[in-house]
């Protein structure tokens, strides 16, 4: 891939800051989405700022090398529900959320170390291309059906609580959200942001075909806000797609203060000082047993994200600058993240996607990103604009950059022969398994799709080498 903006060159300041904030529109949704899940009072604004401050230090320690962002992390949802439940009150279990994220960083230390001085050939050997690329594509391939039914989702509705049933036997409940906006609605407005998506980029001249997914976001908003008006004028509930309550929510007591146009976030060291003293030692070994497990299995994913964005800019990062400053970069990031924002952090495929697709590898540009969440998180109107953003518009986008993500792992298995039986049972087997949604779950951790597939990829790829070792040797 010819990249028109390589990793250390620096775009004009101006076109830097659009491609910055259409960085920050990529990564945006899941980033918030994470805080919005666990509730407990956390806040997309705190969760924004402690994105920027964790890709800060990601890219400290890899030296301004490795063009990712850092977002709130789904895998450790689990483990941060655990650290709200085990704890005594809330404000410990924020407290809980930064001991957390600070055992998952101590994971990552030690792998980063046992890698620097074992060196990353060893990876190469038990994950090659018949392993990795296939694990990279599903993981845009497993979020596809995330992508798929947001663009049908508005985000005007009510949650209900609904049980889990497991073997006929209720094992509790969890609330869901249920939409008010008709589907073909938010699929009108999903289909105008991709199209414009693929427009600009296809067809846009220079500036504009860099910045695709902020054209096709503003082009899906106009059109869901033209519905909302429409639906609020003649009180169709089926045509309100945007949820106008976080602007709403500028004004106190009807009142415009200095908080409608700035307000400092709910951060986690502030909203856990309180419940410092409510921290045991049984408390701790709980949170660190809901942690520590996700960790390894996140690793798995740093490793794939880290597989796809070198062979996106041709240049292997597990080399330079290496698997074990990116390793202690995310690790040390996560807690920084979740110092402020409550959320541990990993790498964006969302990210890695818009590089893809922009072409722009600017590292510079991902420091101005980190620098803009970390500014926005205190503009309340901006933050309400975020949160404003309906499913739909976003489900437009994400088809895009998930499948951007998808087709890189299948560009890794080109020169890959599938002449060769062993080669098909590998790629096979990961595919199935990753979009199938083996996952197992034991307690409060959940090994993934994507970590169970690439685990049974490597066992296959073993297995099926021993005999073509011997082959060789006959």
């Amino acid at each position: 891939m010819k990249l028109i903006y390589n990793v250390k060159d620096k775009p004009k300041f101006g076109q830097r800051i659009i491609f910055a904030f259409q960085q920050l529109l990529a990564i945006m949704a899941a980033t918030i989405a994470v805080p919005a899940i666990v509730g407990n009072g956390m806040t997309p604004s705190a969760a924004l700022f402690g994105a920027g401050v964790g890709t800060l230090v990601y890219l400290l320690f890899t030296k301004f090398r490795s063009p990712v962002f850092l977002g709130s992390s789904f895998a450790f949802l689990g483990s941060m529900f655990a650290a709200f439940v085990g704890a005594v009150s809330v404000q410990a279990g924020y407290i809980g959320l930064i001991i957390g994220a600070g055992f998952a960083g101590l994971v990552y230390v030690v792998i980063a170390i046992v890698v620097k001085f074992a060196g990353v050939k060893w990876i190469d050997r038990v994950m090659p291309a018949v392993v990795i690329g296939p694990t990279v594509a599903i993981i845009g391939l497993c979020l596809a059906s995330n992508a798929v039914g947001d663009m049908m989702k508005g985000n005007v509705g009510e949650y209900a609580v609904q049980q889990t049933v497991v073997n006929g036997a209720v094992t509790g409940e969890i609330s869901v959200f249920l939409p008010t906006a008709s589907p073909y609605i938010a699929l009108v407005c999903a289909l105008v942001t991709l199209f414009v998506v693929i427009l600009s980029s296809v067809y846009g001249k220079k500036t504009m075909k860099l910045i695709p997914f902020i054209i096709g976001i503003m082009a899906g908003y106009a059109v869901a806000l033209c519905f909302t008006i429409i639906g609020n004028a003649t009180g169709n509930d089926a045509l309100k797609v945007i949820n106008l309550a976080p602007f709403q929510n500028l004004l106190t007591d009807g009142q415009v203060t200095i908080e409608t146009f700035l307000r400092i976030p709910k951060f986690t060291f502030l909203e856990g000082a309180s419940g410092l003293g409510q921290i045991t030692g049984s408390y701790i070994a709980t949170v660190a047993v809901a942690y520590i497990p996700v960790a390894f299995v996140v690793f798995a994913e740093h490793l794939a994200d880290h597989k796809n964005l070198s062979s996106i800019i041709e240049h292997d990062l597990l080399e330079d600058p290496g698997l074990h400053r990116s390793l202690l970069g995310d690790g040390i990031g996560s807690f920084a993240g979740a110092f402020f924002g409550g959320c541990p952090n990993t790498t964006y495929g969302e990210s890695i996607g818009c590089v893809a697709i922009t072409k722009n590898a600017s590292v510079s540009t991902i420091t101005l990103t980190a620098f803009l969440t970390m500014a926005v998180a205190f503009v309340s109107p901006f933050v309400a604009f975020l949160e404003s953003i309906p499913n739909c518009v976003m489900g437009g986008v994400c088809m895009t950059l998930y499948g951007f993500i998808a087709v890189s792992g299948l560009k890794m298995v080109q020169k890959v022969d599938f002449e060769d039986n062993r080669n098909l049972f590998v790629v096979s087997v990961i595919l199935i398994a990753g979009i199938g949604g083996l996952s197992l779950t034991f307690g409060n951790v959940t090994i993934t799709e994507i970590a169970c597939a690439l685990i049974l990829g490597i066992i296959v790829n073993a297995v099926v080498s021993i005999g073509k070792n011997k082959k060789k040797e006959n």
